[in-house]
């Protein structure tokens, strides 16, 4: 991979400042790889595809749902690193489920761009913030672990799958049935 654009750029390759020790650099490439792979296959989606149900159950959650999800982790890592190199971090416990449930009910209101654009402001932050670390330490580690590439493993394997249904059931040619009367053409959803 080439380092030699802005970090944050969508459209870019990933830039690692000259701050980021050379140990972190396969963490650095293994987080770019993971976020383009998210972009690629969210972008693979229609606007109502992004907005409908099923990227998780119980919760039901969209892709729009997953994007805010991510983006709240990363805007947190941010703040918690701004904290570790300022030195004014506090260990503290972190109720993962309700946060989770706390940002899936504020921003189920919010537009697709509002979520896509605060996702992605948030992990330019979180990267800023983590490249401009001089130690690391086991708490950046977890935040860095919990909001990057680690998390989004998480959710790639649910979300190749939910985007490769919602694209075959927008790309299926429409099936037809012979009934009593005749035949008929019905496009089915997943």
């Amino acid at each position: 991979m080439s380092h030699n654009a802005k970090v944050g750029r969508a459209d870019a390759t990933n830039q690692v400042p000259p701050t980021v020790p050379q140990d972190y650099l396969a963490e650095v490439d293994l987080e770019y790889a993971r976020w383009s792979e998210i972009n690629t296959l969210i972008h693979m989606l229609t606007p109502d595809e992004r907005l409908a149900p099923g990227y998780f159950r119980e919760p039901d959650w969209s892709v729009k749902d997953l994007v805010s999800h991510l983006g709240s982790w990363l805007e947190e890592a941010a703040t918690q690193l701004t904290n570790i190199v300022a030195r004014s971090y506090v260990p503290h416990d972190v109720d993962i489920d309700a946060r989770n449930a706390d940002v899936l009910a504020a921003m189920k209101n919010a537009p697709w761009e509002t979520v896509w654009k605060q996702a992605t402001v948030a992990r330019a932050y979180m990267l800023q913030h983590w490249f401009a670390l001089r130690d690391p330490s086991e708490a950046a580690n977890w935040w860095v672990r919990k909001a990057g590439a680690e998390h989004y493993g998480e959710h790639l394997p649910p979300l190749r799958a939910w985007v490769a249904e919602l694209v075959e059931a927008r790309t299926r040619p429409p099936q037809r049935r012979v009934g009593l009367i005749g035949t008929s053409s019905t496009r089915h959803r997943p």
